[in-house]
């Protein structure tokens, strides 16, 4: 049986505060398109308090930000970079085109070509968010995107120098100190100063995500990202610290954040809020991370492995951390979930800061039906056609027909053309 011991928000109270979210971001992105670099100067103002004379970096002081850091950040920068670029590497390899010869004369094929242009987010403000440069920059270019544009907003009026250095060294070929929803709009809008994109990526708060789900269509988007989950498997092997350790660890992005522990340990489900409290007491992000336990926190019991892995599968979060005796075996059972982090000697810091997988993941359910951001997702896998003059004529009757059957009468012809032309059975 699967009981709920402590619950979170409900599904109505989330609908209430996104109404209001769509509404500010469809003003903005209205005036942005009327006004374009006028509106965007005056958003950055009024939200970043930035006005520069330029956006756009330039390459002197793109090197002068570098050159600030020290060497140990540098390292570790290219470190992390080249464990995504590496698992990257090994996702585009996988991607091959093909064709074939399905019919005698008939060669059917695909092509995966990068998208022309990317404009890729990288948040900031309480947490810059230097290791989404990496996800987003770094993994456009190894798909082989010509032009990518990133986007960061300065932190505290100062360009954010870590951040920047990560956008460099992954290979954006264009930086821009702007952020929030008149980053992504003029990435997406184009300005006279700011050359539209074909595709935004990269996480945002709310107001970000919703502006790239008005952009959507305009430019092609990653995914609709919303506030980040994590969910935890445990059995009796775990142990409260650890859960409560990783719980937090997710709950501190923001005080909307969804962490659910999902265990067949009552142990485990009876010490969970006394740990939390322990730890809350010496986070320094304890006034996010506590509120988002409070308000979105679950706790969930189950009696067996079978029960967790189709609770899991229900709740599809974005992260899914297995601390079992046997992790491989939800491994081989669960089907929705963003990236999954099977052990107790793994977490999911590893996954959004240097273990090499992409750390922007579906959210909200969507699980069910989307993988998160890869290599794949800048490439369009576009077919093509070539048919031979006999092939031509026996394919031309079939198509004939199957046209005649759905009405479709300019349809038809181009098929009967082939055919008195190149020589089929029926051909006048």
């Amino acid at each position: 049986m699967i009981r709920t011991l402590k619950h979170g928000a409900s599904e109505e109270e989330k609908f209430a505060a996104d109404r209001q979210v769509r509404q500010t971001v469809e003003a903005i992105l209205d005036d942005i398109m009327q006004r374009g670099d006028v509106a965007v100067r005056e958003l950055s103002a009024k939200f970043d308090k930035w006005e520069p004379r330029e956006f756009r970096l330039s390459a002197s002081e793109i090197q002068s930000l570098i050159d600030s850091l020290p060497k140990q950040v540098i390292d570790d920068i290219k470190f992390a970079q080249a464990q995504i670029r590496r698992f990257a590497e090994v996702q585009r390899a996988a991607l091959r085109d093909v064709e074939v010869e399905t019919l005698p004369g008939v060669r059917l094929g695909h092509r995966n070509i990068p998208v022309a242009s990317v404009g890729c987010y990288v948040p900031g403000g309480r947490y810059p968010m230097v290791a989404s440069a990496h996800m987003s920059v770094l993994t456009a270019k190894v798909a082989g995107v010509k032009r990518v544009a990133a986007c960061t907003p300065p932190l505290n009026g100062v360009p954010p120098a870590a951040t920047v250095a990560a956008m460099a060294l992954g290979g954006a070929d264009e930086i821009y100190l702007l952020g929030g929803i008149q980053a992504v709009a003029a990435m997406a809008l184009g300005t006279p100063s700011i050359p539209a994109v074909d595709m935004l990526v990269g996480p945002g708060n709310a107001f970000v995500a919703e502006a790239k789900r008005q952009l959507f269509g305009r430019v092609g988007i990653d995914l609709l990202a919303g506030p980040t989950e994590t969910l935890i498997i445990a059995d009796d092997t775990a142990d409260a610290e650890v859960c409560a350790t990783d719980l937090l660890g997710q709950a501190e992005h923001g005080p909307t954040s969804p962490a659910i522990l999902l265990t067949t340990s009552t142990k485990i489900a009876n010490e969970i809020q006394a740990e939390i409290d322990r730890q809350l007491a010496r986070l320094v992000t304890a006034d996010i991370a506590g509120v988002a336990w409070r308000d979105h926190g679950q706790v969930i019991l189950c009696d067996t492995d079978d029960e967790m892995a189709a609770e899991a599968d229900r709740i599809a979060s974005e992260h899914v951390q297995v601390m079992t005796r046997e992790p491989r075996w939800f491994l081989e059972r669960m089907t929705n979930y963003g990236s999954l982090f099977l052990g107790k000697e793994t977490n999911v810091a590893y996954g959004d800061k240097v273990i090499g997988t992409n750390h922007t993941l579906p959210t909200k359910r969507a699980a069910r039906y989307t993988g998160g951001l890869w290599v794949g997702k800048f490439l369009k896998t576009v077919t093509y056609q070539e048919v031979s003059p006999e092939a031509t004529a026996m394919i031309g009757e079939y198509c004939s027909r199957l046209c005649a059957i759905e009405n479709f009468a300019a349809h038809k012809e181009q098929a009967d053309l082939r055919v008195r032309r190149y020589g089929g059975r029926n051909a006048t």
